[in-house]
């Protein structure tokens, strides 16, 4: 059914993800805005991670004595309020001049593990300083030896409580959205942009005149991380190392020495191998369907990853999550816990600190409600005696 006429102008007339983007979009650079909407090749897998979900339909039970929901969960030894994980996303001060700090904050307000990019904007040492939630450094394996070593003392020092190893970036991903509006980091003015960005007056003040933008994780050891502009695709390509493999990943396990988690894991049989190097849980994640078009979407993989690891490892599913419902679904299937990004990057573009927190409160009250309605009181009640398929066989 279609939605009623809604111009989405202002923070108030946000209720749902879709409302953010549409926001955001109307604040954005089309070259900024693309780069967080966009994905690989023809899109087809980033449609699918939120589409997934509708295959399965929610079973409620009524007459269960609901008025008192608990919502929290324990992920990676940390109790957090909601079942929800805010991804680790890079260049968030591109999006708003507030960037990690503001998604840092809106998560320890709600209780909320938070995870920065190696390419984050604000350096781990201050995020370490100024938030006591849960954090994790998303970790992406580099060429430069040094710089692989030096993220993760800095995590160390700064009392991050786990890293998460990115495995499913050793080549850029075709993104032709990017291709065609020359998006770079940091941004690179064209003649072909230049009225996208002069249209945005309130963003290109906020470029200009706050904080310099940088790389500041990367910053000291790249000039990829200060002044050289380079799209996303280039650095992961020339910076990132192709021979990364499961040796390598158990080494960086054990050279952390605390919790850790393989980020972008798809496969049955990778889920396996993970277990058996000991990570503490992975995240069955496609990048937002920003690498390789055409893949599973984790909704799509989650049971039978579940039922081949969930005894020996958290099972975090990551993308494609719009809705409390969505979480529903998820947790019936067995995650520990679900993640996103895009569902507070337009949030977090369309009005700060200020719009992640409204995000994030629209999906608890989601999930509040949608549990009340399924009529269970915490999430362990939540299994897959909730769930029927709408195909044939199920799954």
């Amino acid at each position: 059914m279609d939605r009623p006429p809604h111009r989405v102008t202002s923070l108030a007339k946000c209720h749902n993800i879709a409302d953010f983007r549409e926001l955001a979009k109307r604040r954005l650079p089309y070259p900024v805005f693309h780069y967080i909407d966009g994905a690989a090749d023809d899109e087809s897998t980033k449609s699918r991670n939120t589409s997934s979900f509708d295959d399965a339909d929610l079973v409620p039970n009524v007459l269960a004595g609901v008025e008192n929901i608990d919502t929290s969960v324990t992920v990676l030894g940390k109790k957090t309020a909601l079942p929800l994980m805010l991804s680790p996303t890079a260049l968030q001060r591109l999006f708003h001049w507030q960037g990690e700090r503001a998604v840092a904050a809106a998560a320890e307000k709600f209780g909320l593990w938070f995870g920065i990019s190696s390419l984050g904007s604000v350096a781990i040492e201050e995020i370490g300083a100024r938030f006591t939630g849960p954090k994790m450094l998303q970790y992406y394996y580099h060429k430069d030896k040094g710089l692989n070593a030096a993220l993760l003392e800095r995590a160390r020092a700064a009392n991050f409580d786990a890293v998460t190893l990115t495995v499913d970036t050793i080549v850029g991903g075709n993104r032709e959205r990017c291709q065609r509006t020359g998006f770079t980091t940091p941004p690179k003015i064209t003649p072909g942009s230049f009225l996208s960005y002069a249209a945005k007056p309130r963003w290109g003040l906020d470029f200009l005149f706050r904080e310099k933008f940088e790389l500041a994780n990367l910053k000291d050891h790249v000039k990829e991380g200060s002044n050289f502009a380079l799209s996303v695709a280039e650095y992961f390509n020339t910076m990132l190392d192709q021979s990364l493999d499961w040796k390598a990943a158990d080494k960086l396990r054990e050279d952390w020495g605390g919790k850790f988690c393989l980020k972008g894991i798809m496969s049955v049989g990778d889920a396996r191998r993970a277990a058996e190097i000991g990570v503490d849980a992975i995240m069955i994640s496609n990048h937002g369907g920003r690498q390789l078009d055409g893949s599973r979407a984790p909704f799509d993989q989650l049971a039978e990853i579940v039922d081949a690891v969930g005894d020996r490892v958290e099972v975090i599913l990551d993308g494609g999550v719009r809705r409390g419902t969505h979480v529903l679904k998820a947790l019936s299937l067995g995650a520990t816990a679900v993640s996103g990004g895009r569902l507070y990057l337009y949030a977090l573009a369309a009005a700060g600190q200020a719009g992640v927190e409204r995000a994030l409160t629209l999906l608890e009250a989601e999930i509040v409600r949608d549990m009340k309605l399924m009529g269970v009181t915490s999430v362990d009640q939540l299994s897959r005696e909730n769930l029927r398929w709408r195909y044939p066989g199920g799954r």
